[in-house]
């Protein structure tokens, strides 16, 4: 009996001590950083890849992807068909120049280089390992200044001047060829892969021309960055529309590239603090500017982000991109090259990074306690260094026409009706986002406010009032790319008649059962 119990309770030990460690390796960070899609694994880009060199041993600081409901792979495609909506805002990007390869570069511990190239975008998201930033070869102004101490800087001394030798990488070979030509590329590769196209200043084919090739002697840092970053340049960063842009453009970079964890950001300008810096601490792991290093930087895994410009949010505006909105669920089940769910994905990113709720649930209980409808207003504010502080109107009447919208809200009888007045200047961002989450109608002048409508939960109706000064399709493309109801008032100049509006409000509220 007691040789039966002794051999029960080894076998019960043993069992735990199995559970154990199941239980420890499927809650650690590799576990989960491991189980990607088999087409979605990328480069080895840790320490461990590279032979010779040290491993950082600090925390993990990186955060996770959130679950996300719109949320559709990324795995390369080497079929993605040209000009489709999964070429635009997907992974289009098949053409792969591997400059230094990833595998030679683990056998010899150097660096290694490649571009990710969209024939529809024309343009390429670049990553490299084992790179190097010298933040004195680049000429600019610090950044990340508080804008009341750089009133009247000009916009030329924020923007990023490349010297020779700004960003490095390292020869494996001992010279060899590269001993020859210092450059990692020449202008007929900056030209097939990074195209100027209708920007004026590329200043990311400019970071990627001073790239200089060097060898392990001369490849010196004096700070290590272990985890992915993305270097960034932003122009327009204080105008919401463009920054979209930018964020776009780094959340696909992200995604192209395989990251597991959400990079950190750097910065590659000179622009001061504003607002929008809110959502990019949000969206990503952390947020530094280059200038705040103080000495020569490496970075294990660098992946530099295309320009905001040459994303199909910015070219809409001049081609056309006929894509309608669709949810993940249905083009799961049934692909179609002229639908997608890429930005609801991506609102969907913006909310949960915020920490709100992005299940369909919330969508469907808005009006619990009474419809939001949400005046996106247009108000004075400062927003960079020259800026004068005046906001241009495009809507001339706009306090009488919200004046007229209370009145209607407070004496709407088929249904409560919460009338919210959207001052976005002066609130924070995530209370910005909350309340275009929680609006069942989202009315508003055309300006760079309506483009929230990125993060608008699919329920929600759209109606833009737009002056004849500013007749542009950003928000009719952004809500019909997400697959969002969509009415305009087209004024003959700025003045809006409030009686027009509230009409056009009633059908809205009508068809919403209210």
């Amino acid at each position: 009996m007691k040789k039966k119990h002794i051999t029960l309770l080894k076998i019960l030990l043993a069992l735990f001590a199995l559970n154990s460690i199941s239980l420890y390796l499927y809650f650690s960070p590799s576990h989960h950083n491991n189980h990607q899609h088999p087409a979605e694994s990328h480069h080895d880009t840790t320490a461990e890849g590279f032979p010779g060199i040290i491993p950082h041993r600090g925390p993990l600081l990186s955060k996770p992807w959130p679950i996300i409901p719109s949320y559709l792979p990324w795995s390369l495609n080497p079929n993605v068909a040209l000009r489709s909506c999964e070429a635009y805002f997907g992974n289009g990007f098949t053409r792969v120049a591997d400059v230094l390869p990833a595998k030679a570069a683990v056998r010899s511990g150097s660096s290694w280089f490649s571009c990710h190239y969209s024939g529809t975008l024309r343009s390429s998201i670049c990553e490299g390992g084992k790179i190097r930033m010298d933040p004195e070869k680049i000429k600019m102004s610090r950044g990340g200044e508080k804008l009341e101490d750089v009133i009247g800087r000009g916009e030329e001394e924020e923007l990023p001047e490349f010297e020779d030798g700004a960003f490095e990488v390292e020869d494996g070979e001992g010279g060899g060829a590269w001993s020859k030509r210092k450059k990692l590329v020449g202008e007929g590769f900056l030209d097939e892969f990074l195209p100027v196209g209708g920007v004026l200043r590329h200043t990311m084919r400019e970071l990627v021309r001073s790239i200089g090739v060097v060898g392990e002697n001369d490849f010196t840092c004096q700070e290590w960055v272990e985890e992915p970053t993305l270097l960034i340049t932003r122009f327009e960063y204080a105008n919401l529309f463009h920054t979209v842009t930018d964020w776009y453009s780094a959340y696909v970079s992200s995604r192209v590239t395989g990251l597991p964890n959400r990079p950190h950001v750097v910065f590659v300008d000179g622009h001061c603090e504003a607002q929008l810096e809110e959502t990019w601490k949000a969206l990503f792991s952390s947020l530094r500017y280059a200038k705040n290093f103080s000495g020569p930087v490496c970075f294990r895994h660098a992946i530099f982000s295309p320009l905001g410009y040459e994303t199909a949010l910015f070219k809409g505006l001049s081609e056309d991109i006929n894509c309608q909105g669709a949810s993940a669920h249905d083009l799961w089940q049934s692909p179609d090259d002229r639908k997608m769910a890429r930005l609801s994905e991506f609102g969907e990113m913006i909310r949960a990074a915020f920490g709100f709720p992005v299940n369909r649930h919330h969508a469907d209980n808005k009006a619990v306690s009474g419809h939001n409808v949400l005046f996106v207003r247009r108000e004075d504010y400062l927003a960079h260094p020259r800026h004068k502080g005046k906001v241009e109107s495009r809507l001339s009447n706009e306090q009488e026409v919200f004046d007229s919208l209370q009145r209607w809200a407070s004496n709407h009888l088929q249904c409560k009706v919460n009338l919210i007045n959207g001052l976005f200047a002066h609130m924070p961002m995530k209370e910005q986002v909350q309340a275009i989450q929680d609006a069942s109608v989202i009315i508003g002048a055309h300006g760079a406010g309506l483009t929230h409508i990125v993060s608008a939960t699919p329920d929600t109706v759209i109606l833009e009032i737009i002056s004849s000064f500013f007749r542009r399709p950003h928000f009719q493309l952004i809500a019909q790319w997400k697959g969002l109801e969509y009415h305009a008032i087209n004024l003959d100049g700025s003045y809006a008649k409030p009686g027009v509006v509230i009409d056009q409000l009633n059908k809205i509220m009508s068809s919403l059962g209210c």
